[in-house]
């Protein structure tokens, strides 16, 4: 049985930006230190939410080992290393685990894509080349590239892959992958609205977005289901669902970076292809939030 990275809520940080479009480091670690003192059990650093595609090489490296040096041991870094061409993804990793990251965070090659045997060559190249564990990312919607349980299976035999993010919205194939692979693949959701049903069928927890504005609340849908208490759970997961889903109102993470910022957290906005919230979205934003007493003032 391979060891578990974290179970739980992790949550898929988002990189704050200036107004001029730089790192706010400063933002950063004052949100690193919200996340922690509200019970976060891991950190995701580079992800989608973090806008890993618009950051280029340094900046990638400087906001990991920021987000390292910051969390100081207090939870597992979990660092986004991922790219379409596995050479830059095998440097990127190794980079990762220098910078004493905890373990890895790889998505399916996109645009190029691949096959499944693609697939495998793919992230057991990256596997060989470092001795932290790895977690597979999953999501079609973004890459074009969905991983099949039959080829989880095969991942599952190499001792760096630990786990997935399994983000394909499709719990049948999900169970299919944990009937498969049992105890050789953790699994976590890649989608908060799914985080209680995919728990439900083995999974270790979430890689959240959510989390970003709720870490507290997120941890404690978790912490419930893992100790049993499955009615708490329900009633926390159905009573923070429709928040979960109206930061999907628009692309991810920019409803997010407008709700951190409508609670005070400085998260500035997203960098080009990504655009401000619609006034209309943001107005339906704001009505939600307000729901929850989570705006600022």
């Amino acid at each position: 049985m391979k060891p578990t990275i974290f179970q739980g809520s992790g949550v898929a940080i988002v990189t704050p930006m200036r107004q001029d479009g730089s790192v706010d480091f400063d933002a950063l670690g004052e949100l690193i230190e919200f996340q922690i003192a509200n019970g976060t059990d891991a950190i995701i650093s580079c992800g989608t939410t973090g806008e890993s595609a618009t950051l280029n090489h340094e900046e990638h490296c400087r906001v990991l080992d920021y987000t390292v040096k910051r969390t100081a041991g207090r939870v597992p870094v979990i660092a986004g290393a991922g790219s379409n061409d596995t050479a830059y993804a095998v440097e990127l990793s190794k980079e990762a685990e220098s910078s004493g990251a905890d373990a890895l965070l790889s998505v399916t090659p996109y645009y190029n894509k691949t096959s499944q045997a693609g697939l495998v060559r793919h992230f057991t190249t990256i596997a060989d080349a470092v001795d932290i564990p790895l977690i597979v990312y999953n999501v079609p919607s973004r890459t074009g590239c969905n991983i099949k349980p039959e080829t989880y299976l095969e991942l599952s035999r190499h001792p760096n892959i630990a786990a997935t993010k399994e983000a394909n919205g499709d719990l049948s194939a999900a169970a299919k992958t944990m009937a498969l692979c049992g105890d050789g693949l953790a699994v976590y959701s890649g989608n908060d609205d799914q985080t209680l049903p995919l728990m439900a069928l083995g999974g270790k927890g979430v890689i959240s977005v959510f989390a970003n504005i709720c870490p507290k609340e997120m941890h404690g849908i978790c912490a419930k289901f893992l100790s049993g208490d499955l009615a708490g759970c329900r009633e926390a997961f159905f009573h923070y669902l429709p928040l979960m889903n109206a930061l999907f109102c628009d692309v991810n993470p920019i409803p997010v970076k407008y709700a951190l910022n409508r609670m005070g957290y400085p998260a500035g906005t997203c960098r080009l292809p990504l655009v401000e919230l619609s006034e209309s979205n943001q107005a339906a934003l704001d009505a939600v939030l307000r729901q929850y007493d989570l705006l600022a003032g």
